[in-house]
């Protein structure tokens, strides 16, 4: 699969589909999503954003790079301690693939460890790419992999992660992510809903590669799942500007290689103790939502929603307004409605349009 990463940094397991399957508009692709027609089988048109949502984005990298940077040295401690030193990452396409090459630099730079890093895809309802597994379990023991992705929202490929996982003896079913405020897995960074820079953009944040595909005309017995290189975007690529601006905002390597606070405090863990889903399930009851696919939580699922999806409303909890501010210009952008509404778990939620309403 042509990307704009370095081997060295990821090998990605994917089939390139460049020029075999024609990208969607958003409303063409929500229509058939809602119509039944799965997501997987079909891919967004692609673009630049506007040079204010790339003001934005500047904004939000310059914010929350710390906050970042901490989170993915607070998970390769974890990682450390709950693992060892034999571990091989497994980034879940797309959104896993930055966080995976942040998390096995830091790896390297605090404890020495020299990681294989891949990245397959794994798709809600269809499962993960067993061929791909195959490729890693051929070359690695099962209980050294681990899987990486980027944040949870509502925690809906942490459970298919774990249906997948029973096919494949020896391997872990743990996920390890910067961010989880829906209170999934103690393998995070925070369990804070933090702004994750990378969530901001689509592929020219992740080496330039679409969300990933399956669809049985394209996709044969014997290949990994598919995806296409926007090659034509090259002069927009930011994949490794990310990398290196939050690599730079690494905290300072402690002796023992271990950050103090390794373990996430207990009062923490309080805070999250009813979990995600329990609030989603309150917003959809709120505003009248029978779909809980059509809520998602968290900063980085609403802002894939403005980017990829036909929004409805957007959620942003109160005070929250200057530090979404890539949010509430993509709002703007699509003429999305903005509302202040009192989250607990998250600092937004984006709610996707019934393409009935229309």
């Amino acid at each position: 699969m042509r990307s704009s990463y370095r081997e060295e940094d990821v090998k990605i397991l994917l089939k390139d589909i460049t020029g075999i399957v024609r990208p969607q508009p958003t409303e063409e692709r929500e229509r058939l999503i809602q119509s039944g027609r799965h997501y997987s089988e079909m891919l967004p048109v692609e673009y630049v954003p506007s040079p204010a949502y790339m003001e934005a984005y500047r904004e939000a990298l310059a914010a929350y790079a710390g906050a970042t940077a901490e989170a993915v040295a607070a998970l390769a401690d974890r990682v450390r301690e709950r693992r060892g030193r034999e571990v091989t990452l497994v980034s879940l396409a797309r959104a896993g693939i930055p966080i995976g090459i942040l998390l096995k630099r830091r790896l390297k730079q605090c404890f020495s460890m020299q990681v294989p890093h891949y990245a397959v895809s794994i798709i809600r309802d269809r499962g993960m790419d067993d061929n791909a597994m195959r490729y890693i379990l051929d070359r690695h023991p099962a209980g050294t992999l681990l899987f990486v992705d980027g944040w949870i929202g509502k925690g809906a490929i942490a459970e298919e992660l774990k249906r997948c996982v029973r096919a494949y003896p020896g391997v872990s079913p743990e996920l390890a992510v910067a961010a989880d405020p829906a209170g999934i897995t103690e393998l995070c960074g925070t369990h804070e809903d933090i702004l994750i820079p990378s969530s901001c953009l689509n592929s020219t944040v992740s080496g330039l590669i679409s969300r990933t595909f399956l669809r049985e005309d394209v996709i044969g017995p014997e290949d990994f799942h598919g995806a296409v290189y926007y090659g034509e975007l090259s002069e927009a690529d930011l994949s490794y500007e990310f990398i290196h601006t939050i690599e730079r905002e690494f905290p300072k390597k402690q002796e023992t290689g271990k950050k103090e606070g390794g373990n996430i405090p207990e009062a923490e863990k309080q805070v999250w103790k009813d979990r995600g889903m329990d609030e989603v399930r309150e917003i959809a009851a709120r505003f009248g939502i029978s779909n809980l696919h059509f809520v998602k939580p968290g900063i980085g699922e609403t802002t894939r929603v403005l980017l990829r999806r036909v929004p409805w409303k957007v959620l942003i909890g109160a005070g929250r307004e200057q530090e979404l501010a890539h949010i509430r210009r993509l709002a703007q952008e699509r003429g999305v409605d903005i509302v202040r509404y009192p989250l607990r778990h998250y600092k937004a939620c984006g709610i996707i349009r019934k393409m009935d309403d229309l």
